[in-house]
């Protein structure tokens, strides 16, 4: 994973596509959350979708597509 340090494109496409690696390898959102925790992102659901966010600080990365969380709700 790469360190994010300004709105690269493909960093924010390579968080997003391992965001989304990790929704298929889990049968709920808890499960979801508690692994992006051990790689450090948390998910925050915001007035404009869904965020993935470092943690513990909640620097906003990127949204993710609004079926990406749909499944769990």
């Amino acid at each position: 994973m790469s360190v994010i340090f300004r709105n690269d494109p493909d960093t924010i496409a390579q968080v997003q596509e391992f965001v989304m690696q990790e929704r298929q390898k889990c049968l709920s959102l808890r499960e979801w959350k508690h692994r992006l925790a051990g790689y450090g992102y948390a998910l925050k659901d915001t007035d404009h979708g869904t965020v993935v966010a470092t943690w513990p600080r909640g620097v906003e990365v990127c949204t993710l597509p609004e079926q990406a969380t749909a499944r769990f709700h």
